[in-house]
């Protein structure tokens, strides 16, 4: 073989290997903790982040805020560890996060809202119907359901938890607070 085409094929490697791996890297949540299915980075929004992370935040969550005014949280598995599946039905169930103020909003496979005639993205401490005992159940499906309903996408959907003013001890320890658990109910 040639040495220019050899040349040639060891840069064309390097440049895929490097633009994979790059686009790998920023794909993730790097120096995350885990509560259940969701996943939240100490270091969003700081000047703690690396670069590494700066380009995930650029990627995926536009203008992040600090930990002390914002925590967020996503999830693309279920709390069976499954991935979270359009064509299944799920509820989000258990206690209100300990925040001033919370949102669960769906999104599609390219971290953009999908669209829906309803008009509805998710559901909120301000707009969440409680069951008697406080907690609440809000249900995750393509077909519309009663009460507290997400529409969701018939492909590969996450969720991001957002908690405007979390607690103290919310803010000390993320990966034990109480974050609603997602259960996949029936899946064809």
């Amino acid at each position: 073989m040639r040495l220019w085409l050899k040349a040639l094929l060891t840069i064309v490697s390097g440049l895929v290997l490097g633009v994979v791996l790059t686009w790998a890297s920023v794909r993730g949540v790097p120096g995350g903790v885990s509560d259940g299915p969701w996943r939240t980075s100490l270091t969003i929004g700081s000047s703690e982040a690396n670069p590494w992370q700066r380009a995930a935040i650029a990627l995926h969550g536009l203008f992040a805020l600090n930990r002390s005014e914002t925590i967020y949280y996503t999830a693309s598995h279920d709390s069976g560890g499954q991935m979270l599946d359009g064509n299944c039905i799920y509820r989000l169930k258990g206690h209100e996060p300990d925040a001033r103020w919370w949102s669960i909003t769906a999104y599609g496979p390219d971290d953009y809202l999908m669209a829906n005639k309803q008009n509805r993205y998710s559901v909120s401490k301000t707009g969440i119907t409680r069951n008697a005992d406080g907690t609440f159940t809000a249900t995750l499906s393509k077909a519309a359901g009663p009460g507290n309903w997400i529409p969701i996408p018939e492909r590969h959907f996450s969720l991001t938890m957002r908690l405007y003013n979390p607690a103290p001890g919310v803010v000390a320890d993320p990966a034990n607070a109480m974050v609603p658990q997602i259960v996949r109910v029936v899946c064809p």
